[in-house]
């Protein structure tokens, strides 16, 4: 597909200290971003009685944290994202890991209906979208996807847990703390995993004529310092990152916030929010 306007040309507000993921930020988020549960994907299978026989879409795919384990339990998978860089690790990951069956292209919410011409009505089992809607238009979003599905297929909106800078404990108010002195600004956008958000989609969902349903996947993750400032690396544009020779600097002002804590435990809850076509 053609480039389109990446990430941080969205009008949504920031995830934490910016935007920009592509160039060295990639790696960081390659390396900590959360991965997903494998009961998340159980889950995903069971929701639209995904097959071997089946291809699903990934949009906002990301390094592909999502879109690899599903990859295994379907024919195919279509990873697509509007960043160059973040399809490059990707295309590298899946092939680090045999897999045979992805396809990445460049694109966001706006190309899915040349997609859907491409792969044509009803051939997709499933469109998930993991933690990344909320650089999407859902209201206009959804309508497209609807005819792109299967009968028992639709789309499946992943959130997998709340950024760690608006958790409920010690420590993340802390950090929470010292990211806005450091930053100069506030730190309060959920990136799409707060109530009211999932609200809206399931409401765009509803009425782009999916049968909503919402399922919780819940585990426990504790970071040390180094996965800590390697998730926070992964939220910053790539223009905003500490220069190398900055950061073991930045690291011990994070260390000296979140004293005496040395390990971050989260509780952390996956939001499965479905649309099925009946």
């Amino acid at each position: 597909m053609a480039a389109t306007p990446t990430r941080a040309a969205r009008t949504e507000p920031a995830p934490g200290p910016g935007l920009g993921f592509r160039g060295e930020v990639v790696d960081f988020y390659h390396r900590y971003r959360r991965g997903y549960p494998e009961a998340v994907i159980d889950a995903l299978v069971a929701a639209f009685g995904l097959t071997g026989d089946d291809t699903v879409v990934d949009l906002g795919c990301g390094t592909g944290q999502l879109a690899a384990p599903i990859a295994r339990r379907v024919r195919a998978v279509v990873g697509v994202d509007p960043e160059p860089d973040m399809l490059s690790r990707a295309r590298s990951a899946a092939d680090g890991r045999g897999l045979t069956n992805t396809s990445w292209l460049l694109g966001t919410d706006t190309d899915l209906p040349a997609l859907g011409a491409l792969l044509g009505a009803g051939s997709v089992g499933a469109v998930t979208i993991g933690q990344a809607l909320h650089w999407m238009r859902p209201d206009d979003l959804f309508p497209t996807l609807f005819p792109l599905v299967r009968p028992s297929g639709g789309v499946a909106v992943v959130t997998n847990g709340s950024p760690l800078w608006l958790q409920d404990t010690t420590w993340s108010r802390a950090l929470r703390a010292f990211l806005e002195r450091w930053s100069g600004r506030r730190l309060d956008y959920a990136c799409g995993t707060d109530t009211d958000s999932h609200q809206r989609y399931r409401a765009s969902l509803a009425a782009a004529g999916f049968e909503t349903h919402e399922t919780y996947v819940a585990y426990q993750a504790s970071l040390d310092l180094e996965q800590l400032v390697g998730s926070l690396y992964s939220a910053f544009p790539v223009d905003q990152l500490p220069a190398p020779q900055r950061r073991p600097d930045f690291a011990d002002q994070v260390r000296q916030a979140l004293i005496p804590e040395d390990r971050f435990t989260e509780q952390v809850r996956v939001t499965i929010l479905t649309g099925r076509k009946r």
